[in-house]
């Protein structure tokens, strides 16, 4: 596996509200390999939950691959939120106080991996992981599935 792509969303009902994120893992050539949702709970914003779907894909990267396997893949996170890839991108200040400790540890845990990219997606690129946020924030609890 060199190349990972991983199309995240994070969704927030209310804004704040209740929140939850929901993640795609596919191989280079698209294909679906695993996908997760997890609900986050209540009072968090819809960029608060768009920033917890890059950790939780991340962080589960890491879990069911291992960091030798992190070290050596190149991986693309697929996004709809302009705001969090621009500001993933360097492009965007990160201003917003309870936004930045999240961007801190999307930074540390990067140097895990051998690359990781952030790529902006319209909505319509996005379906699956957005149906999973729905389907948490539906449940009301956590919940994972696996392919």
């Amino acid at each position: 596996m060199k190349k990972i792509i991983i199309y995240t969303d994070g969704g927030s009902r209310g804004n704040p509200g209740l929140s939850a994120v929901g993640i795609v893992f596919c191989n280079e050539k698209g294909q679906k390999i695993k996908e997760y949702s997890e609900y986050l709970g209540d009072n968090l914003t819809n960029n608060e939950a768009e920033y917890n779907a890059v950790i939780f894909a991340l962080k589960k990267f890491k879990a069911l691959f291992g960091k030798k396997l992190a070290k050596s893949s190149e991986i693309e996170m697929r996004s709809d939120s302009e705001l969090l890839v621009k500001q993933l991108n360097g492009k965007y200040k990160v201003l917003n106080s309870k936004i930045q400790p999240l961007f801190l540890e999307i930074w540390n845990i990067r140097f895990d991996f051998q690359k990781v990219k952030f790529k902006h997606i319209k909505r319509e690129k996005n379906i699956e992981a957005d149906k999973l946020v729905n389907e948490a924030l539906d449940n009301q609890k956590t919940s994972q599935k696996l392919l």
